[in-house]
């Protein structure tokens, strides 16, 4: 998106490369005006473009540029707003299936406030992956990947017909087919282009950084490549695409100092998980993370896309590198035009945006430092990404928890049924080489080929209760592992392709084998995953799976032929050669030499051309998918993938005033750590559960359940799963796991408790500890909530995607003030709550909320109001923001 083509500040200028002229705001020209930014960090550099390219004295103003460049006095949390419009939007089709339904549900509002439909339109380009729906249901065969592709199809034929009517019916919208690979690393790939460029209302071409937002929460890869981008809710993912810009403060910046090398043996996933470590400690969530330091310039863009990848998981909004020779070259090896490489070399070194190793360092909130080089391999578990193990030290943490968490005096094995083995606590049940993290890292890909080259060189085998797979993240993976002549040990060791897509990083990972499924749920085994992803939160692998770890892909091929976490992998060999000798992981790790060596002549700029030359073409079965562009959207009656939500139902031009919230009860209890999936899971439909049990009410067979994240075009569906999460514990009842809660001294799933207080007129909270909605950024956790009823939710802390979410559905949320938590004012779910002049509040105001025991003692507590900008106070006061953007276009 770009300006008005208006330049009241003055610092419009022109630049021209290769005999092209682009229009240009100058940092440089701005400075001169305003005082010096060669200090600002790199992140901050791009926000202060913007707000150049938008000033228009109204939604951006003078002040809003000299706040940013007067941030380098006072580093720190900022009381200033701005407004900032990303270039463009990234989508994947569990998120985007609910934002198209919702851009559809938006149209038809238009036509019955008799405004003009089509309004209602991207303003600025987006593109749509199709990777979150592939399944690993077949594995380990050479089939696998056509198998699963069909099964894919013939379960998602509805959702894709309609993304498909969105890409003809909809202008700046393109979708990219199943089986191309993961969105971030086709944004990484093809996608992004450092700097983009469009023409302005005056016909002239502008250049101006790659921006975007997306609507998954790791987005934030992109910032390896320079691109300031993170992940947003898929609500306010429309409103950017709208033409809404993005309400924000303005951010504090941490400064993450990378010096030394990564030592023999260690991988980026080592390093990854290490910062992601330090990160959490720090303390980063709302803030931007840059890398600085000799360090980077070290690291290849694989490497630096990985680090930027994992934001989320170390909480900041991103993790960012800024553009030098590396990103250049990591363009033109993907095919990207020579024009445009170009481009980015002479508008990042006017700008100043080029990392230059000899200047000054920017200046920061604060700052840690990292030695590449103490660095030690490492994995991340059992629960969470940001619980780092070091490998020696993995089957202690393991046996720990066996006995503190699950109470188990010592590991127990149990036949299988029907076959030839055992099965105990901590065997490796799935290893899965997946994510968008790892997969499409040539170096840890290649080093995942090498180990099992050598362990079918040695004979080895994966243990038989593994189910193994290989999802990459590009189909360039595959063309480079295949010259260097590894997919066929890949595949002999059981890492056959089973997709292009997310698979078992987002819980598609498909059912286990009967009898393993059932030794393990009727023996009470603490069975465990090794995956390359980059979230192990409870119940989101496996319902079968309580241990999951996170690890490099040459430790998942190991793990697999070890088949347990509860050994070492020092003292206790892997297996046994054909030689009859030990083998350790020692024998059959690879160096850095031998990884280099394969990486140089397997992969080429062609493989990547050829790739992408037909990235929104798709296979036959795409093809085949014919539906015509029409305006609005014919529902299907009685589906049960796709609706017409109830956002906009009776909706008026003017809306109405926001009512009290009056003695309002508790749907929830919950402790530290509820997460997005707890929230709104995305795997499997319990039968018994009230989607399960709404799906059979309507012919659909549990076999045909496909998963949450799936149905996401339904509310009825999603409303039904919000808070089902199998682990899921509400501290309302003592010693329950799942989405239940308790209606008047009744023990219920939350679904059915909230229909029931519905039904009363009894508003309803959720109430909650520190770090409430971390993980993903999917919006059907704050659409859920607000759909049962729920009117706020009073948390310790947020993380920074779900709050916003809450906003955009009209949900309040309030923060407890320092020492004030569900133990200290002793919550049980018996109480009632009050909150009043809600209509009247401000951003960031004080809130009194008053408080009644079922004995009748009254008390009362302090709040803060986490609506922290003017604009989300907007959008609040008109009960969410989709309502909001249909309002303001209809009028």
């Amino acid at each position: 998106m770009t300006a008005t083509g208006q330049d009241t500040l003055g610092t419009r200028d022109t630049l021209d490369v290769g005999g092209k002229r682009y229009g240009y705001y100058s940092l440089s020209k701005a400075a001169a005006r305003f005082g010096d930014v060669s200090r600002l960090p790199f992140s901050m550099k791009v926000l202060l473009e913007n707000m150049l390219r938008f000033e228009d004295g109204v939604t951006v103003t003078t002040d809003d540029v000299k706040a940013i460049i007067d941030w380098q006095k006072n580093p720190v949390a900022s009381d200033s707003e701005i407004q900032y419009r990303p270039a463009r939007v990234l989508m994947q089709d569990f998120t985007g299936v609910p934002c198209v339904v919702d851009l559809a549900a938006m149209r038809d509002a238009m036509n019955a406030l008799g405004a003009d439909a089509s309004k209602i339109n991207p303003q600025v380009p987006v593109h749509l992956v199709i990777d979150h729906s592939v399944m690993v249901d077949e594995f380990g065969t050479p089939q696998a990947f056509e198998d699963n592709v069909a099964l894919e199809y013939q379960r998602n034929a509805e959702r894709y017909e309609f993304l498909k009517w969105g890409s003809k019916a909809l202008d700046n919208f393109k979708v990219v087919p199943p089986g191309t690979g993961i969105c971030h690393q086709v944004n990484l790939e093809h996608i992004a282009q450092a700097i983009w460029t469009s023409v302005d209302a005056n016909g002239e071409t502008v250049a101006y950084p790659d921006t975007c937002v997306g609507t998954d929460s790791h987005t934030t890869m992109v910032n390896g490549l320079g691109v300031l981008g993170w992940g947003v809710g898929g609500i306010e993912a429309e409103a950017a695409m709208l033409g809404q810009p993005v309400s924000m403060l303005i951010p504090e910046v941490v400064g993450f100092k990378l010096t030394g090398a990564l030592a023999e043996g260690i991988t980026a996933t080592d390093l990854v998980l290490t910062v992601t470590q330090m990160l959490r400690a720090k303390g980063v969530v709302g803030r931007f993370v840059e890398f600085f330091g000799p360090g980077v310039s070290s690291l290849s863009l694989a490497d630096r896309a990985t680090i930027a990848n994992m934001a989320p998981e170390y909480g900041a909004t991103c993790g960012f590198f800024p553009i030098d020779g590396k990103t250049l070259d990591y363009m033109r090896l993907t095919g990207r035009d020579e024009d445009q490489i170009a481009l980015v070399e002479a508008y990042a070194k006017t700008q100043g945006f080029w990392l230059d190793p000899e200047a000054a360092d920017p200046i920061f909130t604060d700052t840690l430092e990292l030695d590449m080089g103490s660095v030690t391999p490492s994995l991340a578990g059992p629960k969470r990404p940001q619980d780092k193990v070091v490998l020696t030290k993995v089957d202690d943490v393991f046996n720990d928890d066996l006995s503190r968490v699950y109470n188990k005096a010592a590991a127990v094995r149990v036949p299988v049924e029907d076959r030839d083995h055992d099965i105990g606590d901590g065997d490796v049940v799935i290893a899965a080489i997946t994510s968008c993290t790892n997969t499409s890292n040539p170096s840890v890909l290649v080093a995942a080929g090498l180990v099992a080259k050598k362990a079918v060189e040695f004979g080895l085998k994966p243990k038989p209760w593994v189910k193994t797979s290989l999802a990459p993240g590009s189909q360039v993976v595959t063309d480079y592992l295949e010259k260097a002549g590894l997919q066929d040990y890949l595949n002999a060791v059981g890492f056959n392709l089973v997709g292009y897509g997310c698979t078992t990083c987002i819980g598609n990972s498909g059912p286990l084998a009967e009898p393993i499924s059932k030794a393990i749920n009727g023996n009470d085994i603490v069975a465990a995953s090794v995956l390359s992803g980059n979230r192990n939160f409870e119940g989101r692998v496996s319902p079968d799976v309580r241990a999951n770890f996170l690890a490099s892909p040459p430790l998942v091929v190991a793990y697999a032929l070890k088949g347990t976490v509860t050994t070492d992998f020092v003292e206790t060999p892997i297996g046994t050669g054909k030689d009859g000798q030990d083998v350790f992981l020692k024998d059959i790790w690879p160096s850095n030499d031998e990884i280099r060596s394969v990486m140089d002549g397997a992969i080429s700029r062609e493989m990547f051309q050829s790739r992408y030359a037909g990235v929104f073409t798709g296979d036959n079965r795409w093809q085949a998918i014919d539906v015509t562009g029409s305006d609005t959207y014919a529902w299907r009656a009685g589906s049960t993938y796709v609706a017409n939500p109830p956002y906009f139902e009776g909706m008026e031009m003017t809306p109405a005033p926001v009512s009290d919230i009056l003695d309002a009860r508790p749907l929830a209890i919950f402790a530290d750590s509820i997460t997005t999936d707890h929230i709104s899971p995305a795997g499997s439909i319990k039968a018994s559960s009230p989607a399960g049990q709404w799906l059979q009410e309507r012919q659909v067979a549990p076999a045909d359940f496909n998963s949450y994240g799936s149905r996401r075009g339904h509310h009825e569906v999603m409303m039904r799963g919000t808070f089902a999460n199998i682990r899921i514990r509400n501290l309302m009842l003592d010693g329950v796991e799942g989405g239940m809660t308790s209606y008047k001294g009744e023990v219920m799933p939350i679904y059915d408790a909230a229909m029931k207080h519905q039904a009363d007129g009894t508003p309803l909270v959720v109430i909650a500890g520190k770090e409430y909605g971390t993980g993903s950024s999917r919006d059907w956790a704050a659409k859920g909530t607000r759909l049962l009823g729920v009117r706020a939710v009073v948390a310790e802390s947020f993380e920074r995607i779900h709050r916003s979410n809450l906003v955009g559905m009209g949900v309040l949320p309030l923060q407890f003030t320092d020492g004030v938590n569900r133990e200290t004012l002793g919550l049980t779910g018996d109480e009632s709550f009050t909150i009043r002049n809600v209509g009247g509040l401000k951003p960031r105001q004080i809130v009194t909320v008053e408080a009644k025991r079922a004995d009748g003692t009254a008390f009362t507590f302090e709040a803060l109001c986490r609506i922290d900008t003017v604009n989300e106070l907007d959008y609040f006061l008109n009960g969410g923001i989709l309502p909001y953007v249909l309002r303001k276009l209809a009028a």
